[in-house]
């Protein structure tokens, strides 16, 4: 199972990545950089990552990081985004899903837009 680090101001956090074709895609991109945007319990950022064939999701878990075709972008969902239902998590279209973050997930709550998030491959 690969493993990858996601790195902010004040904490760090890692992901195991599926055995799909675009979590590999993703890997083999890193390290990436870039700025957090906020929407609701998301956050995502654009990465330069060749997009690859995968199975695609409208309804995610808490925990799930993924990759959003339409915005090219890398996504980390640790709550209800502003299109969730009460028992479902919803991005705003559907997404491939990368991974899983194992941790503590509510240290996200305090990354704000703008702020940088560095992504790198784990041991």
């Amino acid at each position: 199972m690969r493993k990858i680090k996601i790195r902010t101001r004040g904490f760090e956090r890692e992901a195991e990545l599926n055995d799909s074709a675009m979590a590999n895609s993703f890997y083999q991109a890193l390290p990436v950089k870039g700025k957090a945007n906020r929407w609701g319990d998301e956050i995502y950022f654009r990465v330069p990552v060749k997009h690859a064939p995968g199975e695609a999701k409208g309804v995610v878990d808490e925990g799930d990081v993924a990759f959003w075709p339409p915005g090219n972008a890398f996504c980390i969902f640790f709550g209800p985004t502003p299109v969730s239902t009460e028992r479902e998590i919803r991005p705003a279209s559907e997404v491939i899903i990368l991974g899983k973050i194992k941790d503590d997930l509510e240290v996200f709550k305090w990354v704000k837009d703008g702020q940088e998030i560095i992504i790198e491959r784990g041991d």
